[in-house]
């Protein structure tokens, strides 16, 4: 069994409450939350407007399958969340 994290942080110019926040960065749970190999959860600028940092633990047979995983999440990320993404680092343990 292989664990992979992925942290992502993102920029949100111009968000000026926690409420537009939650509407232009929300919906990580319903996305990706219920595949049964990936884990997510809010891990940074809980009380920042402009900035979140979000992380997906993955769960996978192979190391391979974690990288992809990983990827796919990360490439939809990118083309959905209405914000810039500012750094992605990933962890094989």
């Amino acid at each position: 069994m292989h664990i992979g994290i992925l942290t992502m942080t993102f920029s949100l110019p111009g968000c000026g409450s926690l409420k537009e926040k939650r509407q232009r960065i929300g919906g990580m749970h319903e996305r990706f939350g219920r595949t049964p190999t990936v884990a997510v959860c809010e891990s940074g600028g809980h009380n920042q407007h402009d900035t979140s940092e979000w992380s997906f633990v993955v769960v996978a047979n192979s190391k391979r399958e974690v990288e992809s995983q990983c990827s796919q999440i990360e490439d939809k990320i990118q083309r959905t969340v209405e914000g810039r993404v500012t750094e992605v680092t990933r962890e094989l343990l």
